[in-house]
């Protein structure tokens, strides 16, 4: 997609996205075979839900059927959320990621994995898993020191309500033990 087609689309589309509550990630024009498809991909800090994506698709298909900017021949319109694993190239994806596992490419060399803990103006406060049975231990990380981070898929790992969930569990085994 040429730089021009690119900004006019996001010219066109982001204010529309953001009258839905959401921020326009990604714009990508693709060709397959004789068939164009535009790509949209919006996000919000809370999330956007299936309902919330067919909303916004409604709306971006009829501003794009009143404009030009996608020519004349046909295309396929697709939007959806940036996915499970993620770049994490603006501050807003860092917020989104608290309590994430995160892969990071140093701009030193090397790579850290880490779960980020909290997000401010100039870096991360990270919590970095222990290994072979030591404690995880806490980092500070600059923005600058980040060549790109990679949000990282955890199938095993507990929700907060399921950790929570697990203590009361132990703790009343506890109490029936000592009675």
């Amino acid at each position: 997609m040429s730089t021009t087609q690119s900004e006019r689309l996001r010219h066109l589309l982001e204010p529309l996205v953001a009258s839905q509550g959401l921020d326009l990630e990604e714009i990508a024009v693709d060709s397959v075979g004789r068939k164009r498809v535009l790509r949209v991909v919006v996000d919000s800090d809370a999330g956007a839900d299936l309902d919330a994506i067919a909303d916004v698709s409604r709306a971006l298909s009829a501003k794009l059927d009143e404009s030009d900017a996608m020519g004349e021949g046909e295309y396929t319109l697709e939007v959806g959320t940036p996915g499970a694993e993620r770049d994490l190239t603006e501050h807003r994806h860092y917020v989104r990621a608290v309590d994430r596992l995160v892969r990071f490419q140093l701009t030193a060399g090397g790579e850290l994995t880490a779960r980020v803990l909290g997000v401010d103006d100039d870096g991360l406060d990270l919590e970095v898993p222990g290994v072979k049975g030591r404690r995880a231990t806490a980092r500070r990380l600059a923005f600058d020191d980040i060549a790109k981070a990679r949000v990282q898929v955890e199938f095993n790992r507990k929700d907060k309500q399921g950790e929570r969930d697990e203590q009361d569990k132990d703790d009343m085994k506890e109490e029936e033990e000592e009675a």
